[in-house]
């Protein structure tokens, strides 16, 4: 009587290794694309977040930033942020509005950019002047 053998032969065997190899190599890879996504999201968004800051600080401040360009740096989230800002003339006649662009880098060379804000700042002076002219209007609830 012959017995037949149960199990698997070596060539069946080598071909399941090798499909479980190519999937596990592609989902590796996979796994290592989604990983610097999110790494590179995460640095867009810190990014803008550091433009908004300065353009909000320049606000704060009630500051009428110069014509030009400047470069600075700013720490955020422990990482060193190099900025751009590019303050141009608008086409406002009464010259009172200045546009505002920030390009930001997390390298010094500023070669490679990860977020452009742009924004427009009024002149102080007339932000105080609207707010001495403003008067408040309410309901008013004295009358019976």
């Amino acid at each position: 009587m012959l017995m037949k053998n149960k199990g698997f032969t070596l060539i069946e065997v080598m071909v399941a290794l090798a499909i479980i190899a190519i999937a596990l190599a592609a989902l590796i890879k996979a796994s290592g694309n989604h990983t610097r996504s999110a790494a590179y999201l995460k640095s867009k968004t810190l990014a803008h977040y550091v433009a908004m800051n300065e353009v909000a600080n320049l606000q704060i401040e009630k500051a009428w930033p110069d014509l030009g360009t400047k470069k600075d740096d700013t720490e955020m989230a422990g990482v060193t942020w190099y900025w751009t800002r590019e303050v141009e003339k608008t086409m406002d006649e009464s010259g009172n509005i200045r546009s505002l662009k920030f390009s930001l880098y997390q390298d010094e060379d500023r070669e490679h950019s990860l977020a452009r804000v742009q924004a427009f700042i009024a002149s102080p002076s007339i932000k105080s002047s609207l707010n001495k002219n403003t008067t408040a209007t309410g309901n008013n609830n004295d009358s019976p």
